[in-house]
């Protein structure tokens, strides 16, 4: 039974959470929508149940709290402790509070977490490289084209690829297409050359960075925006999300839409838990990832808009909008990337992409 200090304890963490919550909301500029549907929910969401649960999950994650993906991980966590009635627990770890980048995937796989949501661009330093496919500079038109890919065979054939290293791929969630970011201007390739650009470790955004002649520097996402304003690199790629919430904005002075390359997650948990889950509460899991993967599309579309207004009013820095001609020019210089990368990512995978994208 839980005991009354143990209640205490567990509300004054959610007033601290919601707290938290709010003074990050008051700052953003996100929609007022967006600001009630997380601080309401968290407070719905929230119950004491009698007995302790039957299995916790720890679900680390590096994105700040009140960014789509965050508060869509918080719905699924309201959905599934509400829908298997306290028979489990999901205990979040936001904005890189938990493990860093470099650390979450080993942590999942040796079982000190049982969910996490990385960027697709992260299983190449487990040696699984197709993942980087979705890291070749311009392969995508737009986000239909994306689900075309992640929800049809090729999406299937990289979740089983996952479970070779005790792996269960569960989702695919978008946070949208990148531009790039400096403290000089930049309208065209050739702007690039020398500059230092903050990177993810992926061979494929190595070798896009040093076609484009600049210099990619591999850091973690929660060091990025520190090694930004200290000058320890020039520059990065973002999408529009994560160039407002992490402030990058207070920082670069120059932003050009590109909208170069895609940036996604992959929701993901340890093989050998949920292996052993129940089949009943397997299929709540799958329900709520999928309600929440709806709801953080949908945010990211609507919130990617309004970062972008966001950025402009705050007067900071100068939005570049490449013309069609420079954007063709993008789309020229960095073809041979897609080439170089062929055989790393493989071969007949990339045309089974291509195949399917006609």
């Amino acid at each position: 039974m839980i005991t009354a200090n143990f209640i205490s304890c567990r509300v004054l963490s959610i007033f601290s959470c919601v707290e938290k919550r709010l003074s990050f909301l008051a700052k953003s500029q996100l929609s007022r929508v967006t600001a009630l549907g997380l601080v309401t929910g968290l407070l719905s969401g929230t119950v004491c149940h009698a007995v302790e649960p039957e299995i916790v999950i720890k679900f680390s994650h590096v994105a700040a709290i009140g960014t789509p993906k965050s508060i869509s991980i918080e719905h699924f966590k309201r959905q599934v402790e509400l829908k298997t009635n306290g028979r489990i627990r999901v205990d979040v770890y936001p904005n890189s509070v938990l493990y860093k980048d470099k650390e979450e995937l080993e942590a999942l796989q040796m079982g000190a977490v049982q969910m996490l949501a990385p960027t697709l661009s992260k299983f190449g330093s487990l040696g699984i490289k197709e993942f980087e496919l979705f890291d070749l500079p311009y392969l995508f038109a737009n986000r239909s084209e994306v689900t075309k890919i992640t929800e049809g065979p090729v999406g299937k054939k990289l979740f089983s690829i996952l479970e070779t290293k005790g792996i269960k791929g569960l989702a695919f969630w978008d946070n949208g297409f990148k531009m790039m970011s400096a403290n000089k201007a930049i309208h065209v390739p050739a702007d690039m050359k020398g500059m230092k650009i903050r990177i993810q470790g992926s061979k494929v955004l190595d070798e896009q960075m040093r076609t484009l002649g600049a210099n990619p520097q591999v850091m973690s996402f929660s060091e990025m925006a520190q090694a930004l304003q200290s000058g320890v690199v020039d520059g990065a790629e973002n999408p529009p999300l994560n160039f407002f919430s992490q402030k990058i904005y207070e920082v670069q002075k120059y932003l050009c839409v590109t909208n170069h390359g895609y940036l996604g997650f992959v929701v993901i948990a340890n093989k050998r838990f949920w292996d052993r889950l129940p089949a009943d509460l397997k299929q709540t899991l799958e329900n709520a990832l999928t309600e929440a993967g709806k709801l953080n599309d949908s945010l990211t579309e609507k919130e990617s808009a309004a970062a972008m207004t966001a950025i402009r009013n705050s007067g900071k820095t100068q939005i570049y909008q490449p013309s069609p001609d420079e954007i063709k020019l993008w789309k020229i210089t960095l073809l041979p990337v897609h080439k170089k990368m062929e055989d790393r990512i493989g071969a007949s995978l990339l045309q089974q992409v291509h195949k399917e994208l006609k």
